[in-house]
């Protein structure tokens, strides 16, 4: 294995603000903003968008858009073709 080419691989702190959830976990990401962790310690943190604590998936609370498939769809909306 070549030296040198791998990115460094440490402990960092993934925070959904949304949610108010964090976990701890190792990654190759070099974020600059740093957190005081449960442990006491200081990691470093990367904000992101979604997470198993806000994601509609996970939560229950998403809502199902296509309850009948598409040929029922179209046929409802344009009624069936006469041959």
């Amino acid at each position: 294995m070549k030296k040198d080419i791998h990115p460094s691989y440490g402990p960092v702190v993934f925070r959904d603000r949304s949610a108010g959830f964090a976990f701890l976990t190792r990654s190759t990401l070099q974020p600059t903003e740093t957190v005081v962790w449960e442990d006491g310690r200081t990691y470093p943190v990367h904000d992101v968008d979604v997470s198993t604590a806000s994601h509609p998936f996970w939560t229950g609370r998403g809502r199902l858009v296509d309850a009948e498939g598409r040929v029922e769809r179209f046929r409802r909306r344009y009624g069936t073709a006469s041959g």
